[in-house]
């Protein structure tokens, strides 16, 4: 019965004084199990992964494991955590003892690891917790919480070397995006860690309860000291609530406790220390351009694997510094060489990593060979009436002007060896999706000898120009009027008839009235790809020297796509740039018989 007494009285002495007063503590030292314990998610780090990171690969080489002394005793693991110096206090029971065995047997390996890259983190971990005032020992939160991994993400999705989750990195400010995650960023998270650490210190005065809030939030924490009768005034910590927590965060501050004992005893349990085969020291630029790894790698001539460890934050290795400015991390003799070269890196393989700033679809038409649109606020309609209106002074007699310059044929094509719509529509100067219309194609996919029915404008000749009287607008001219002549009493006596039906039977128009209606006119042709002057002159009927010609191209076949073209009418050749009418109607002389002109229907 005295042993029993002494050994209780041994318990509650190494505990801190405000759970000496719970019974929790004795029952959970003989309570717990490890079925009962859940271990951090770091414990699953696996060794061969760690190791592939490229500071270990190259800079340090990563304590041996002699094999020696794998554990101590609960009483030598009292001992030496009591002296460590520290603020936070870092009380010892089973519970930490399970945990300091599991990181002394099976994953010692780990250990090692996250020994060298301290060598690095470390550093960082250090000043950022200075300049907070914070205690040092929080520096090993990372142990417990990624293994010292940059680049561990949880199943919860927290990221980074202190695992924050999306919503409380946003908050304390940090960006998260496609490009960016700086949470990933050794120095900026654990500038946001300290500050996150600061506050929750202050909102509970007490070290164990503020590590135990980073873990599972205020939230849960303040819900078990609820439970637990936090509400009498009596002070309680991470002890006095134990039970009252989420599983996980329960072995979350022994978890930490740990790490503090085998990152400082570490050699007290055969593990050797790291040795540096080269020091890094590293600087930063700020970067204010789009700019690749690659192309900082090539240029620069340092291993891209180093960048990336550098400079975990970029996601897609794309420092995105036309956003805005990005701190990049090199090694120091390097930043320098960065400055000095900074335009050849941007130029370096540039139209391999720009990004397009506008594009336009696939097939599209100029604005001139743009169909009628309802969408469109009637800008294309004001386009036709405008042009219509500058034509009117030659176009009185004539009821469709399109009409007398292109007509529309139906052709069948049949498809050959690797041929696509894309292809066909180019060589007839259509669209795609009108082939796909015309020939009711819904995938748009073809094969060999397939027939497809294609709608080409083609021009049409002046010869072949059916002139069509406007009666509505026409004029008499009393000039032309001949008394007692049968033409003017035919006149007379048919003025109700249409006058289409009139101009069929008249022989022929003056020669005014014909010059002024079959005159052929110049078209312009905005160029696309795969035009040549050879296909636009078989489209629109003319000849190659003609389109020369017309565009003072002397012997020139190179054209430009967006050139504008003018296109001489079919028939017609060019001189100085104006289309010079050469049909046999526009050539011989008018011998006819003059008609008189009808009257002015009213």
């Amino acid at each position: 019965m005295k042993k029993t007494a002494t050994y209780i009285l041994t318990i509650l002495l190494s505990l801190p004084v405000p759970a000496i007063a719970a019974s929790s503590i004795l029952d959970l030292s003989h309570s717990i199990t490890d079925d009962n314990i859940i271990a951090p998610e770091s414990f699953e780090t696996q060794t061969r992964l760690l190791e592939e990171n490229f500071y270990l690969k190259n800079y340090v080489v990563p304590g041996s494991d002699t094999g020696e002394n794998h554990t101590a005793s609960a009483a030598e693991y009292e001992k030496r955590l009591t002296k460590l110096p520290t603020e936070i206090e870092l009380p010892y029971n089973s519970i930490v003892g399970k945990y300091i065995d599991m990181y002394l047997t099976k994953r010692r390996g780990l250990v090692a690891n996250m020994l060298a890259l301290h060598n690095y983190y470390g550093k960082f971990f250090e000043e950022e917790l200075l300049k907070e005032g914070m205690p040092l020992e929080l520096e090993y939160l990372p142990v417990i919480e990624s293994a010292i991994n940059p680049n561990a993400v949880s199943r919860a999705g927290a990221v980074g070397l202190w695992q924050f989750m999306p919503a409380t990195a946003k908050g304390l400010g940090m960006e998260v995006n496609t490009l960016v995650d700086e949470r990933r960023d050794p120095r900026i998270s654990s500038r946001n860690a300290a500050r996150y650490l600061k506050q929750l210190h202050d909102i509970y005065n007490d070290w164990s309860l503020a590590i135990a809030a980073y873990n599972c939030g205020p939230g849960n924490v303040n819900k078990a000291l609820r439970r637990a009768g936090g509400d009498s005034g009596e002070k309680k910590d991470f002890w006095d609530i134990y039970n009252y927590l989420p599983q996980e965060t329960r072995g979350y501050v022994p978890a930490f406790i740990a790490a503090n004992y085998v990152m400082n005893y570490y050699r007290k349990h055969g593990i050797t220390p790291t040795v540096v085969k080269r020091q890094l020291t590293t600087d930063t630029i700020m970067v204010k351009n789009y700019v690749h790894f690659n192309q900082i790698s090539s240029v620069l001539n340092i291993p891209i694997d180093e960048i990336r460890m550098l400079n975990p934050q970029f996601r897609k290795d794309i420092i995105p510094g036309d956003y805005r400015p990005y701190a990049l991390t090199l090694p120091t003799q390097q930043c320098l060489s960065y400055i000095m070269s900074e335009k050849r890196i941007l130029d370096y393989d540039r139209d391999l990593y720009a990004r397009r700033s506008h594009a336009e679809p696939a097939g599209e038409t100029s604005v001139e060979e743009q169909p009628l649109i309802a969408s469109d606020g009637g800008r294309a309609n004001l386009a036709l009436a405008s042009t219509q209106t500058t034509n009117a002074d030659v176009n009185n007699e004539i009821a469709d002007a399109s009409a007398l310059t292109e007509k529309t044929i139906t052709k069948t094509h049949v498809v050959g060896r690797g041929e696509n719509i894309r292809d066909i529509a180019r060589s007839y100067g259509v669209s795609a999706t009108d082939i796909k219309r015309w020939n009711k194609l819904r995938r748009g996919k073809v094969k060999e000898g397939d027939k497809l029915t294609i709608q080409v404008i083609e021009r049409v000749t002046p010869e072949e120009i059916k002139v069509q009287a406007a009666p509505e607008i026409a004029q008499v001219n009393p000039s032309t009027l001949k008394e007692d002549t049968p033409a003017t009493a035919s006149a007379a006596s048919t003025r109700n008839t249409t006058a289409a039906e009139s101009t069929s039977k008249a022989p022929e128009k003056s020669k005014t009235t014909a010059q002024r209606t079959v005159t052929p006119k110049t078209t312009t042709h905005n160029v696309k790809k795969g035009d040549t002057l050879e296909r636009l002159a078989k489209r629109y009927g003319t000849t190659v020297a003609a389109i020369q010609a017309a565009n003072g191209m002397k012997n020139s076949t190179a054209i430009q796509i967006g050139q504008k073209l003018k296109i001489p009418a079919k028939g017609g050749a060019a001189v100085n740039g104006k289309t010079k009418k050469t049909s046999k109607a526009s050539s011989a002389k008018n011998k006819s018989t003059k008609k008189p002109a009808r009257r002015k229907r009213r």
